[in-house]
Formats: C-alpha cells, sequence, structure tokens
C-alpha cells in the first residue's frame, strides 16, 4: 500500500536518523580535520613567535605579504618547481611505462609485479637512508659503480655538491613513488575493452596509434589522479630533504616546505609558518583544479 502524500512509508527510514546516526563520525572529522586547518589559517593572520609569547596579535594578510616579498621564499618556489617538474614528470613517464610492460604476458610477471612494490613499501625516511648510504662521497655504491665502469676518475661528492644534490633528490623520490604510479596505471590498462584495439589494428593502427589514440585517452582519469596525488607528494616533501641534504649545500636544494619547517620550528615563528603551509596548499589545489579541467573530459569516451 502506498504511503500517503507528504508522509513516509512506516519502513523507510527518516532523512535526520542518517545524520544521527553518523553523528559521531562527522564530529570526528569536524574536530580532527577541520579544526586544525580552520585554527592553522588563524594562526597564519597573527604575529605569533614563541620567543615572544605575550606580543601574540592579529595582522591579517601582513605575513603572506612578507612571505611574497622575500627573495628566500621566490628562491625556494623556483627550487620546488624545478623538483617538481622533475620528479613528477619521471614518475609519471617510468610507472606508466613499467604498467605497460607489466600489461604483457612474459614469464615471470607474478613476481616482477610482487619486487616492484618494494620501494613503495618504503617509509620516505628510510627511503632517505638507503640513498643516502648510496650516494655517499667515499663509500657510496653509486660512485664504486661508476667508478668501475670508468665514467668517473674519483669519487664525487653528490650530496654535498649545488649541481647534483637536487638531481640526487629527484632520483631518490622517483624511486621511491614509481610502483604507486606503475600499480594505477597498470589498473586502469586492465580496463581497457580489447574491441577498441581490435577496431583499431582493423583501421590499420599502428603501436603507437593505438597508444595515442585508444590506450593514453583511456587512461586520463587515472593519470589524473596521479598527477594529483604526486603534485601534492612533490610539494610537500619534506622527508628526503631533512635525511639527504638539509636544505643545502647553501640553499640549493631549500624548497618551500623545507623553509615552513625551518620558519615554524628552527625560528619559531608559528604566524609565518602557517602562512607558508596555506601558500602550499593553495598552489596544489590551482594545480588540482588545472589537471581536472585538462584530463577529466577526455577520459569520457567509451566508458
Amino acid at each position: 500500500m502506498k504511503a500517503r502524500r507528504g508522509w513516509a512509508a512506516p519502513n523507510e527510514p527518516q532523512p535526520f536518523l542518517f545524520f544521527i546516526l553518523n553523528s559521531p563520525a562527522i564530529l570526528l572529522l569536524l574536530g580532527l580535520v577541520l579544526y586544525p586547518i580552520v585554527y592553522s589559517f588563524w594562526l597564519s593572520l597573527h604575529a605569533y613567535n614563541l620567543r615572544q609569547p605575550n606580543r601574540v596579535r592579529f595582522i591579517g594578510l601582513d605575513n603572506y605579504a612578507t612571505v611574497l616579498a622575500s627573495d628566500q621564499f621566490w628562491s625556494a618556489a623556483g627550487n620546488t618547481a624545478m623538483f617538481c617538474v622533475a620528479s613528477i614528470t619521471l614518475t609519471v613517464v617510468l610507472g606508466t611505462l613499467l604498467a605497460l610492460l607489466l600489461n604483457e604476458a612474459f614469464p615471470g610477471r607474478g613476481i616482477l609485479r610482487a619486487v616492484m612494490l618494494l620501494p613503495w613499501a618504503i617509509p620516505p625516511v628510510v627511503n632517505g637512508l638507503i640513498w643516502q648510504w648510496m650516494l655517499d662521497g667515499q663509500h657510496g655504491l653509486i660512485n664504486a659503480l661508476l667508478l668501475g665502469a670508468g665514467v668517473i676518475s674519483e669519487p664525487q661528492a653528490w650530496l654535498s655538491s649545488a649541481a647534483t644534490a637536487m638531481p640526487a633528490l629527484v632520483l631518490a623520490q622517483v624511486w621511491n613513488h614509481v610502483p604507486f604510479v606503475a600499480v594505477v596505471m597498470l589498473a586502469a590498462l586492465q580496463t581497457v575493452p580489447e574491441e577498441l584495439y581490435d577496431s583499431a589494428r582493423l583501421e590499420g593502427a599502428g603501436l603507437w596509434q593505438r597508444f595515442r589514440h585508444v590506450t593514453l585517452p583511456w587512461l586520463s582519469h587515472a593519470l589524473l589522479l596521479v598527477l594529483v596525488t604526486q603534485t601534492m607528494v612533490a610539494l610537500r616533501t619534506f622527508d628526503i630533504i631533512y635525511v639527504l641534504t638539509g636544505g643545502g649545500p647553501g640553499s640549493a636544494t631549500t624548497v618551500i616546505a623545507w623553509l615552513t619547517y625551518v620558519t615554524t620550528f628552527n625560528m619559531t615563528d608559528f604566524g609565518r609558518g602557517n602562512a607558508y603551509a596555506y601558500i602550499i596548499a593553495l598552489v596544489t589545489l590551482a594545480l588540482s583544479l588545472l589537471y581536472i579541467r585538462l584530463l577529466w573530459k577526455r577520459g569520457e569516451f567509451g566508458r
């Protein structure tokens, strides 16, 4: 029997019941996620230095103006852009190539898929320690291999040279995150309908044409996920910088995330430190929206 107009059926849950049942989770999210976000933004609008705890005052956007007018910030921004572009590009390209390889059938594929995950399973700090040993100027594995191959004539201080410190960080970052990209891309590749490839072959499409017109558009949504997550990771990278270079030599590897740490915990300037953090968040949001605008509709065909 139908319920009367304006009344819910006896067994139909009332809408407010959903809010009541989910209220503990909602309150937990508000307390653990929303409150710190709002409070950190509020701190960024204050002059708040632990060295002068009695002189906290509201200054509006002055912290942001000071940061954006600083040569130190723009130097760190340049290093951040260099690190992000290099690490994201290499991670996405190598991860996609690895996914294409693992999508093919060959002996030992299952073992290779399992081994591929090991770098991703290693925590960033441990990853930094591994590469610290490998890049050591006296006893590192990289120097030993290059000396043995005759590529270099004497050991190189990879982490102490301004010319090689940033590439070393990029190498460590890429090695740690390529497996994640490969897993995401491999999952997307396995959903591509074989009929699309058959149709492309019938029309005379070669290997590159099939990849460009079938595989790549189908991977657009997976690529979107990868770009957003890897951009977030690259912009907030701190662990390997802390372990490998400490922002040096000089300011060669000082990125905005490292500058945020130094400002907040070494200089105890929580107001300006939170301003740095929010600048990172806003840049991440802007890039994510750009990725969505460029890639989302490209993956709509044939779905």
